[in-house]
């Protein structure tokens, strides 16, 4: 849930931090105060199109950070894939510039605007005008259906069965190119299985050729100093470092009948001779190793060298890519060779997967369908709740001919707000206060489904007040319930419900505007329910009659 919010340079905000809380925050102010700046920024922080004109007036940059906890599974899981650790607190910010420029940071780590949009659908659902024109798309009243209709294991059969069609069908497609297509394909696939088979490439061959270059382009120097190491340490007769140290052991030991550490410095002495023993006849190897002509050798490298990297050029990044490339080729070149063959079981393939698409999307159909009649009768006893019970409320689940990722369903909202009238899309039916509704109908049906711990409404009441507006209130109290709820208000009725009240206002110092945000305790609720149901002033009639509605409320909560 959203735990605090700091909004800093936007509009009419200058600096603003506000904690909440769970269950219903309602927030009231008059017309102008920054209610919807406030909406307006926390869209901006969950990944919204930035506006320079949000920035306030005379500032370079406007911020907006939010704290969230209580973090769902999905949205853990989300992270953790994103290869972020994170326990039970994240922190979201994200600057505006004057130009244009924006930032976006995750506990203070920079990430992409693609990963903001993601992630901050696991965190907030915003519910205002415009979010409640998306209810009129099909895809997102198919999503809606598909949410409650448990359909998760049949779907991932049917994707990868419409997958693997879909590829099917694009290798027939190759293998009906024209004839000289073909031809001219199989000749440049020869050539290039032919040019690497002629290489007789060998992995781990390029390593070895680099540190042979290398020894053969110091050929002389390592010459010379192998055969020096060899002479000091072993070849001479007289004074190698050999003959001396075998000398020295044997003096040593012809004192260890007089000295007893003697015999131990002896051994000492003689495994050292050893020692120089073994490099010198590493040096020899060394010098051995180099002789002949270097400058053939090396040529002889170096045009295998050049070969390799002509190969790399083509057809990969290191040997094994092309031998892997290789490979590849030879398994089209059989396909293209034996065409008639890999043609009929193709055919049988994809007619074997249509019928299996076909069995998988009539699987999907009848679990919507039935989603669909138990979605419905649910939505249609909420919008009975909510004041509109002649409203028949019905979605359409039809199979088409055409077969998507997601099936070969049609799925559209249909309602009739007038007894007798037909059903008709929900697109062409219904106002702007009946898709608050419906939208606020579908909210509390799905509540538990798409695991957002924070669900915000922006005036959910427009042209709705009395009793319709207090089953409002009552509804959003329901959800929040389960799920943390901050409502923007006009309506005493749904604000006497909240177990949180905020009240915004706009101040004026030194020529500027300012805007605050005040956590009301049960006096100040009182007062801003009494201005809400007043006139031009507040009656002692009115605030009893928000006192009463505030204590009522209580029951809801």
């Amino acid at each position: 849930m959203l735990d605090s919010l700091h909004i800093e340079n936007m509009a009419v905000i200058s600096s603003l931090d506000v904690d909440f809380s769970s269950g219903l925050s309602v927030i009231t102010g008059e017309t102008g105060s920054g209610k919807s700046v406030m909406i307006d920024s926390l869209s901006f922080l969950l990944g919204g199109k930035p506006s320079r004109e949000l920035i306030r007036t005379g500032e370079q940059q406007a911020t907006v950070s939010g704290v969230f906890t209580d973090l769902g599974q999905d949205c853990l899981s989300y992270l953790r894939e994103a290869g972020l650790e994170i326990e039970d607190e994240l922190l979201l910010q994200r600057t505006l510039c004057v130009d244009g420029k924006v930032k976006n940071r995750l506990n203070g780590r920079v990430i992409p605007q693609s990963m903001l949009r993601e992630l901050s659908g696991f965190l907030v659902s915003i519910h205002g005008q415009n979010d409640n024109q998306l209810l009129l798309r099909r895809e997102v009243q198919a999503k809606l259906l598909d949410s409650v209709s448990d359909l998760d294991e049949t779907l991932k059969s049917y994707e990868e069965v419409y997958t693997a069609l879909r590829e099917a069908r694009a290798a027939l497609s190759a293998l009906h190119r024209d004839g000289a297509e073909l031809n001219r394909l199989r000749d440049i696939l020869s050539f290039q299985i032919g040019e690497i088979d002629a290489a007789r490439l060998k992995k781990g061959e390029e390593e070895e050729l680099l540190v042979r270059r290398a020894k053969l382009q110091n050929a002389e120097k390592i010459t010379k100093q192998a055969e020096f190491t060899y002479h000091v340490l072993y070849g001479s007769e007289k004074g190698s470092a050999a003959l001396i140290l075998e000398r020295a052991a044997q003096s040593m030991r012809q004192l260890s009948s007089v000295i007893p550490d003697a015999a131990i410095a002896a051994e000492k002495l003689m495994n050292m001779r050893y020692e120089a023993e073994d490099i010198a006849n590493t040096a020899r190897d060394l010098a051995a190793d180099t002789e002949g002509d270097p400058t053939v050798a090396l040529n002889k490298v170096e045009g295998r060298l050049d070969t390799i990297t002509k190969l790399r050029r083509k057809y990969g990044e290191d040997i094994e890519a092309i031998l892997a490339f290789r490979e590849e080729a030879a398994k089209k070149l059989s396909t293209l060779e034996h065409s008639d063959e890999e043609e009929a079981r193709l055919g049988g393939e994809i007619r074997e997967l249509e019928q299996k698409l076909k069995a998988l999307a009539l699987t999907l159909h009848d679990s919507r369908c039935a989603a669909a009649r138990a979605l419905s009768e649910r939505v249609q006893a909420e919008l009975a709740f909510l004041d509109m019970p002649s409203v028949r409320f019905e979605i359409a689940v039809t199979q088409g001919d055409t077969f998507t990722p997601t099936g070969n369903d049609r799925i559209e909202f249909c309602i009739s707000t007038n007894p007798g009238d037909p059903l008709a899309p929900l697109s062409k039916i219904a106002s702007g206060g009946e898709l608050a509704r419906i939208m606020l109908a579908l909210r509390s049906v799905l509540n538990d489904r798409d695991g957002v711990k924070t669900a915000v409404f922006d005036e959910v009441d427009t042209g709705i007040s009395g009793k319709t507006a207090r089953k409002i209130g009552i509804k959003l109290a329901e959800i929040g319930k389960s799920t943390q709820v901050i409502c923007i208000t006009h309506s005493a009725q749904i604000a006497s419900l909240a177990s949180a009240h905020y009240k915004i206002s706009k101040l004026e110092k030194n020529d500027r505007a300012f805007t605050q945000v005040q956590l009301l305790d049960e006096k100040g609720r009182i007062a801003e329910v009494a201005r809400i149901l007043g006139g031009l002033s507040v009656t002692q009639t009115q605030t009893q009659a928000a006192a009463e509605m505030i204590e009522e409320g209580k029951c809801y909560r």
